[in-house]
């Protein structure tokens, strides 16, 4: 997490904060040991309206098993190896929240 992102208050929770940086969430995936980001386009095409990172982080509070279970997704889908970051698309989202 950058200071800029601690020091705007944009962090939800152990290992989940707004990455100023690279304009995106990121949270941690414990298993895999590595961190997933989502960009603020896919919470954009997700939520039909341009948001603040407020709101990206509110809607992953209230989705976040879809995302983390999108995430375990993408790692077997692709076969990604453990330590290696990775980002979620809207669409990659979408699935889980339709299940």
């Amino acid at each position: 997490m950058s200071g800029e992102a601690a020091s705007t208050g944009h962090i939800l929770g152990a290992g989940v904060c707004w990455r100023t940086d690279i304009d995106a969430l990121s949270f941690a995936i414990d298993a895999h040991t590595a961190s997933c980001m989502v960009h603020r386009r896919a919470f954009r095409t997700l939520l039909r309206f341009e948001p603040a990172p407020a709101d990206c982080l509110r809607y992953f509070a209230e989705h976040e098993d879809a995302f983390r279970s999108a995430a375990a997704a993408k790692i077997a889908r692709n076969a990604i190896q453990a330590g290696t970051n990775l980002h979620l698309t809207s669409r990659d989202i979408a699935r889980k929240l339709l299940t």
